[in-house]
C-alpha cells in the first residue's frame, strides 16, 4: 500500500484509528506510530501524534501510566477508559456510514 496519502485524510480519521490500536491493548506512542505505519498508513510523526494522545487523556478517553523500560527508558502507556470505549463505538459507526456515503458519490452511484 502507498504511505503518499493526503494528509488531510490520515489527520481526519488518526483519532479513530488511535484509539482503536489502544483498545486493543495498553500502548505507547512508539507503538501506536508502529502499527500504522505497518498498516501501509505511512509514518506518522511525533509532532502529530504526541498532540492528540494528550488531547485525549485530557478529555478522559484514554489513561496514561509510566512504566519502567525493559532496559531502556520508561514508557507512557495509554489505556482506554470507558469513555474513550463509548467514543471509539460512536465513531466507528460515524466513520462506516460515512466511508459508505464517500465511496458512493466518489464511484459514481449517487445521482440528483
Amino acid at each position: 500500500m502507498s504511505a503518499d496519502w493526503p494528509g488531510e485524510w490520515l489527520r481526519g480519521v488518526l483519532e479513530t484509528m488511535v484509539l482503536s490500536i489502544v483498545s486493543e491493548r495498553d500502548s505507547y506512542g512508539y507503538l501506536i506510530a508502529s502499527r500504522l505505519d505497518e498498516a501501509g498508513l505511512g509514518a506518522v510523526k511525533g509532532g502529530t501524534l504526541y498532540p492528540l494522545l494528550n488531547r485525549l487523556e485530557s478529555d478522559g478517553a484514554l489513561a496514561s501510566e509510566w512504566r519502567r523500560g525493559d532496559g531502556g527508558p520508561g514508557r507512557k502507556f495509554y489505556a482506554l477508559t470507558g469513555h474513550g470505549q463509548q467514543r471509539l463505538e460512536r465513531q466507528r459507526a460515524q466513520w462506516a456510514l460515512f466511508a459508505e456515503l464517500s465511496s458512493a458519490v466518489i464511484d459514481g452511484r449517487t445521482r440528483s
